[in-house]
């Protein structure tokens, strides 16, 4: 019997850099999801809302799967923040120069599954 890898969810390209962002997931690691979407809504950090959409899909999608979950016995199995592409923008400086700012994105992939002892 194959073991269980969870129920996740997948947000892309959002613009925020990762390294601003890692320091909030990590915050929720290995929470259950509730504690964590209440930790989430007192954070003011931008990230911290990106996460809550993320992690409210993986709840949705672990509800609606065809086990009859618990949401109560849902834990943040996994979460993973990746770099993805950068918009390259000019940024104009004195003197007729040009710099070139860089505005990154993130990967956002949260695994929910449920706790082992019922």
């Amino acid at each position: 019997m194959a073991e269980n890898k969870g129920y996740r969810a997948v947000t892309k390209f959002l613009i925020a850099s990762p390294t601003k962002v890692r320091p909030v997931a990590n915050v929720i690691k290995m929470k259950s999801c509730s504690e964590a979407l209440a930790i989430l809504d007192v954070m003011p950090q931008k990230g911290a809302s990106l996460i809550s959409g993320t992690l409210k899909s993986a709840v949705a999608n672990a509800l609606n799967s065809n086990k009859q979950l618990d949401e109560d016995m849902l834990y943040v199995k996994e979460i993973r923040i990746d770099e993805g592409p950068r918009l390259k923008r000019v940024w104009f400086r004195a003197r007729g120069r040009a710099d070139q700012l860089l505005k990154r994105m993130c990967h956002i992939t949260v695994v929910v599954d449920e706790k082992a002892g019922k």
